[in-house]
């Protein structure tokens, strides 16, 4: 682009100092009878300009060196040459010196001097003419000297060389102008003509002369960014047609391969949109006409066999001959035994950032990074908590001891201290402060494993996988395609959203929370029945409070190295597990979507349960 740039700025110089057409001149250039005129008058045409024509006709000032200063006047050039005092005025060298060439046209010295003055004047010129390739003032330095040269001595072979540099100057400032011209007109060139057949003259004139390789690069850079805007607008026939011309401006350089590149990658990510897109429809009502407007777009863009064309197509025709189950679909499974698995609600598939979201007061280091989180395929979820209930029968069933019942005690709640503190005899049939718990209250005082082995007893009766939601699929849940800090919005839980820490909240003795949701109550010291309730908009109740849950993910400070598919990040024989979701007792800041904690794996109290997953 820098290039780009220098080549703009040069096509405004030439614009200001230089004419806009080829003046009748031009001919008289080609005209050796006309040159030798002119190499006798001493004048200097640049083609297209006649002011600087005007301007640089040079004839020696009237010199009077009376007969008897001829001594005193050769004194004189020699110290105007040699002060590099040439043509200036009449005491400079070459006045002097041509003066003198007619009074004493013998005299060698005097011819020296002059001839010696003669090559100063030409290599000032070639000084200006190394300077001339985008430097219009150097050229007219130039054919100043040229000027001066020509009146000096316009036969001399060395006058003779440097006029032949000065017209070829000429014709590449012209040659370069006019490519310039096109270049900011548009006219690249791709048809043979405008900017790149004049760089191209140019660089036959005089290879590898600067001003026209920066005009060759401009003008395929200009034609790769064609391309790009092409690739933008989703032509990519156009793309490749403007990235062939561009191949053939400077084929030994890395630039058009690296656009090719980069147009792929916007084809690809293209092509990922419309995917990510239509997938996305085939999660809502009737969105099959959408996915496949999505996959219409997607074929005419994409190369014969594409594998993210082939995906949706795919997902089509799932999403119409195949699958019982629909995002938001509820069902039960058959036990075994007789009796039926907890209800279930179809999570739909898609995907999210997990972790803190910006400007989070309240998160913590190992809230993130925030990540991007994909489900290729959606989930069933258990709709609420797992009961006392449910749990009872997976007991009756398996008579599994518990952590907590073979421990003898479990962590409950003390009214009287407003703390939680160990208490004999408490396990999963007892409620959060250690009393019979109702059936269809969530199950507490479960450790992990306690919950996992649930999980596989539910498979084996079933025949379906069943199992604890990874930390990504509840945070996935529970934000349910919201972006907010918590699950609802912002602020005050709305009503009927969840049993939170509500400052109305009261214990039996009276308690409240020192730490509270300012206005809120929801009519319980300690966990509610399970689905009490609102669900959330996809149809799933309780992750936000109630009772914080397990999920199978071993604990990590942050989430570096994450898996980026929603499985579960595990440690073979990790000894902590990830808590997720608040609870009755949680401060408000604890309800967070992204909130997150540690727990050992046998832990046991009253603020810990848990749901379970199934995979379809």
């Amino acid at each position: 682009m820098q290039g780009l740039r220098e080549v703009f700025r040069i096509v405004v110089v030439a614009l200001l100092l230089a004419g806009c057409t080829r003046n009748p001149g031009d001919a008289a250039r080609d005209d050796p009878a006309e040159q030798a005129a002119q190499a006798r008058e001493g004048i200097v045409t640049i083609s297209g300009d006649d002011a600087i024509s005007e301007s640089l006709t040079w004839r020696p000032p009237e010199v009077d060196v009376p007969a008897d200063g001829v001594e005193d006047a050769r004194k004189r050039a020699e110290a105007a040459l040699e002060a590099g005092n040439l043509a200036e005025d009449a005491n400079s060298a070459i006045p002097l010196l041509l003066v003198l060439s007619k009074q004493v046209p013998d005299d060698k010295r005097v011819r020296a001097d002059l001839r010696r003055a003669l090559l100063a004047v030409i290599a000032r010129g070639d000084a200006a003419l190394a300077r001339a390739d985008d430097d219009i003032a150097a050229l007219r330095e130039a054919h100043e000297m040229a000027a001066v040269a020509r009146a000096t001595d316009g036969d001399d072979e060395a006058v003779v060389d440097y006029l032949e540099r000065i017209d070829q100057a000429d014709t590449l400032w012209e040659l370069n102008r006019d490519g310039e011209r096109a270049l900011a007109g548009g006219r690249l060139g791709e048809d043979g003509a405008g900017a790149l057949a004049r760089f191209r003259e140019a660089l036959a004139l005089r290879p590898g002369q600067a001003r026209a390789m920066q005009g060759l690069a401009a003008t395929e850079s200009a034609m790769i960014r064609n391309a790009e805007v092409a690739a933008e607008q989703g032509d990519f026939d156009a793309a490749k047609r403007w990235l062939d011309v561009a191949a053939k401006v400077r084929p030994d350089m890395p630039t058009v391969p690296d656009a090719v590149a980069r147009i792929e990658r916007m084809r690809g990510a293209r092509i990922a949109r419309l995917r990510d897109l239509g997938i996305a429809a085939l999660a809502q009502p009737d969105g099959i006409a959408t996915a496949r407007r999505h996959l219409a777009a997607i074929l005419l863009v994409a190369r014969p066999g594409d594998p993210m064309a082939a995906e949706l197509r795919e997902r089509i025709d799932l999403a119409e001959h195949y699958g019982q189950f629909r995002p938001g679909q509820q069902f039960t499974d058959g036990l075994k035994h007789g009796a039926r698995g907890p209800q279930m609600v179809v999570v739909p598939h898609g995907g999210y950032r997990m972790g803190a979201e910006p400007g989070d007061v309240h998160a913590e280091d190992s809230e993130s990074p925030q990540h991007a989180i994909r489900f290729d395929r959606g989930f069933a979820m258990s709709i609420t908590e797992v009961t006392v209930g449910d749990y009872r029968r997976f007991i009756n069933a398996t008579g599994r001891k518990t952590r907590a019942q073979r421990r003898g005690y479990s962590m409950a709640y003390d009214e009287r201290s407003g703390n939680f503190a160990r208490v004999s005899g408490v396990d999963w049939r007892s409620d959060y402060a250690g009393n019979p718990a109702d059936e269809d209250l969530p199950v507490l005082h479960v450790s992990a494993q306690d919950a996992e082995a649930y999980a596989t007893w539910l498979s084996e009766q079933s025949g379906n996988r069943y199992r604890l939601p990874s930390e990504a699929e509840f945070e996935y849940a529970l934000r349910a395609g919201s972006r907010s800090v918590y699950p609802w919005g912002d602020g005050v839980p709305p009503r009927d959203a969840g049993n939170f820490t509500g400052e109305r909240d009261r214990s039996p003795t009276g308690r409240h929370w020192n730490n509270a949701f300012k206005g809120y109550g929801d009519g319980y010291w300690g966990p509610a029945p399970a689905g009490r309730f609102a669900a959330n908009p996809w149809g799933v109740r309780g992750l936000a409070g109630n009772v914080s849950e397990w999920v199978a993910d071993c604990w990590h400070d942050g989430y570096r190295r994450a898996p980026v598919d929603g499985s579960a990040w595990l440690n073979p024989g990790c000894r902590t597990r990830v808590v997720r979701g608040g609870s009755w007792a949680s401060a408000p800041e604890q309800t967070r979507s992204s909130w997150r904690a540690p727990a050992g794996v046998d832990s046991t109290n009253g603020r810990i349960g848990f749901r379970v997953v199934r995979e379809i």
